[in-house]
């Protein structure tokens, strides 16, 4: 446990939490953080003129309070934070790099909480259950903490309990979400081209799948069979007559942490051959099982004596559907052909893409990225910097990546580094070049004369865009019935004489004002009301100096034309 940490300085940390208290806790947050926003773009806040330098520097405190805020808001701030940090659609770079640090080190609970929710899930005292259970936790995270015990049978085990009124407080934490959430929905900046209750549901899913052990359990036994045939994969299995919805027992496991490079290479184990294990068992999640562990970060991965890679923790797992797939195989051909159009086309058809009226500035962005990163071959990219780069084109543009992508995406980096950590000489992308061929050539069926199959892939590009003509045009006839489809045309010399016209009236109004308050000065001035006088043939200067700058920009653009 990290020092300082005390029940005092964690007000959710207890059983009956008070709504009241919550609902001020939140918005104080909430509202100080708009503050900070606000203040962010005023130029007068920045001591000495705002800098590029200075804005950055801003964005990096800001990103370090917020997650030091989200820590002392407790289990459900810490969740979404975590959420957060893969949503760098939505959110500056600063801001998701802050986040991804955000590791949930809360003080433990009591012993004597332990036994009560223990005999309360599973209807039996600790020593009937276990033959010994360590009262000292060996982890503490937001959500429960983990005991070492050993069963009757002699089998040692780790208990997972989860923490006292979690449920309570996810409940209250979650009602004040939501309010917060239709305030930035409807919000006129921040809300616009922002679906925030569609993510606010994902992570109220998400949340409420991780705290129910039952399914974590689940998760664990899918996620032990599809790895069945490979020993260099270990899943602790699940005893299900010591688990419920609260209380999770699994085989203890006991191994060196992936990011500790020096123990595993101290323990006589080949650094390199676990760098590429890491990634291939990742790839085999995605691309054979469809179904992969969503929160991959060190502590959740390590290293057997023997070698053997252990997985811990499945209550965040993802899942890849079949029409996902085949979307991302479309996606994979436009890349690989530098075809904007039909990348774009799948990533709109995947959900990834908000549909606009105009796709041009996004379909040259998508180009943009093809042309910059196809320099290159496969196997010598980056997976850091390819979704550093995506995300930076997508930050407050209209794409939309669903959570499955961004784990996907998080997931990939953080084995990358993690493989750089354990080989030097490691590349992802190099591993998973094979994976990408086999997945092509299935698709493209075997292998045989390559004109003729690139003949039939074109033949079968032009058949379905004919055939999908019809219901185009048809799509565009509704359109126009609905009045969805708008034409808009400009006439430039329209447009001056408007602009024209409005700056005469806004002349004559200039006009009017210098007449009335020099009227006025010259009444005062007559009763001897000497300042007042000056105050309105002030005011009247003032004005009339906008006035002679609006003839003088009329006269200029009557030349020009």
């Amino acid at each position: 446990m990290e020092k300082g940490y005390t029940n005092k300085a964690y007000r959710w940390n207890r059983e009956n939490y008070s709504r009241r208290r919550r609902f001020l806790d939140i918005w104080s947050f909430v509202l100080t953080l708009l503050f900070k926003l606000w203040r962010y773009n005023k130029s007068w806040s920045y001591p000495g003129g705002v800098t590029e330098a200075k804005q950055a520097a801003r964005r990096k405190a800001q990103a370090v309070w917020i997650r030091n805020t989200l820590l002392d808001l407790g289990p459900t701030f810490i969740k979404v934070g975590q959420l957060f940090s893969t949503r760098a659609d939505i959110f500056p770079s600063e801001y998701v790099e802050e986040l991804a640090k955000l590791q949930d080190k809360v003080p433990a609970f009591s012993y004597e909480q332990v036994e009560a929710i223990i005999e309360q899930e599973l209807a039996k005292k600790i020593p009937q259950l276990y033959q010994s259970f360590e009262p000292i936790p060996l982890a503490a995270a937001s959500l429960g903490q983990v005991h070492k015990a050993v069963l009757h049978s002699g089998e040692a085990v780790v208990v997972k309990v989860q923490r006292p009124g979690l449920r309570k407080l996810f409940e209250i934490d979650l009602q004040i979400l939501k309010g917060i959430t239709r305030y930035f929905q409807n919000h006129p900046k921040w809300g616009r081209g922002r679906d925030w209750l569609g993510i606010y549901e994902e992570c109220c899913r998400i949340l409420w799948e991780e705290i129910d052990y039952l399914n974590e359990g689940r998760n664990a036994d899918t996620f032990r069979r599809n790895f069945r045939a490979h020993d260099w994969v270990r899943v602790p299995r699940v005893y299900w007559r010591y688990t419920s919805s609260r209380v999770l027992t699994l085989e203890y496991a006991p191994g060196i942490k992936i990011s500790q490079y020096e123990a595993i290479e101290a323990a006589g184990l080949d650094r390199k051959v676990i760098a590429r294990q890491g990634a291939e068992a990742y790839l085999h999640q995605l691309l054979n099982d469809g179904f992969f562990h969503a929160d991959p970060h060190p502590g959740n991965i390590a290293v057997s004596p023997t070698g053997a890679l252990i997985f811990y923790d499945f209550g965040m797992m993802g899942r890849i559907k079949t029409n996902v797939r085949e979307g991302l195989m479309e996606t994979l051909f436009g890349i690989a052909s530098k075809d904007g159009e039909r990348v774009v086309r799948s990533l709109v058809d995947l959900g990834a893409l908000a549909p606009a009226d105009d796709m041009g500035p996004v379909r040259r962005s998508v180009q943009y990225m093809l042309d910059h990163f196809m320099d290159k071959p496969f196997e010598n990219q980056s997976v850091a910097a390819i979704s550093d780069d995506l995300y930076e084109i997508a930050y407050n543009q209209p794409f939309r990546f669903p959570a499955t992508f961004t784990f996907v995406m998080r997931a990939f980096s953080t084995l990358e580094g993690v493989g750089k950590g354990l080989d030097p000489e490691f590349n992802f992308m190099e591993v998973a070049k094979p994976y990408a061929m086999q997945i092509m050539t299935n698709v493209n069926g075997s292998e045989g004369n390559t004109f003729l199959n690139e003949l039939s892939r074109q033949a079968v590009q032009v058949s379905s865009t004919a055939l999908g003509l019809p219901r185009r045009l048809e799509d565009t006839l509704d359109k126009l019935e609905r009045g969805d489809v708008r034409v808009r045309v400009r006439s430039t010399e329209t447009e001056r004489l408007l602009r024209r016209q409005s700056s005469v009236q806004l002349g004559m109004t200039y006009a009017v004002i210098v007449s009335g308050f020099t009227l006025s000065a010259t009444i005062l001035l007559v009763n001897e009301y000497v300042w007042l006088a000056m105050l309105a043939l002030l005011i009247a200067a003032a004005v009339s100096g906008l006035l002679i700058r609006l003839l003088m920009r009329l006269d200029r653009s009557d030349r020009m034309y």
